[in-house]
């Protein structure tokens, strides 16, 4: 059993027993969250399609870690001209460890 859910702006496929790294969840380490945004369930040979989402659906998900992502680095010069500029970024994420997907 697999569900598409809907975190931090992004889709992505869980089903029990996954570790994922989504966008900043606010909420503590070993705290228990419940994602309701389910784009899709699918079980055995059966998938339920939501419009967007389907109802009734939600995937439970415990904090495992939070942190920051390593350094990405953006030069960003402009053509015919002596302007430089170098800005660095680290992206703040959740990790999620996917208890059970209930409905559908």
């Amino acid at each position: 059993m697999y569900a598409i859910v809907e975190a931090g702006g992004e889709q992505i496929r869980v089903s029990a027993g996954d570790k994922v790294c989504v966008e900043k969840i606010n909420g503590d380490i070993n705290s228990e969250i419940v994602l309701d945004k389910v784009l899709m369930v699918s079980k055995d040979d059966k998938t339920v399609y939501g419009s967007p989402y389907v109802k009734g659906a939600s995937v439970k998900a415990e904090i495992v870690e939070a942190g920051r992502m390593p350094k990405v680095l953006v030069f960003g010069p402009r053509p015919k001209k002596a302007h430089r500029r170098l800005k660095g970024h680290r992206q703040q994420y959740t990790k999620l460890q996917i208890k059970e997907i209930i409905g559908g």
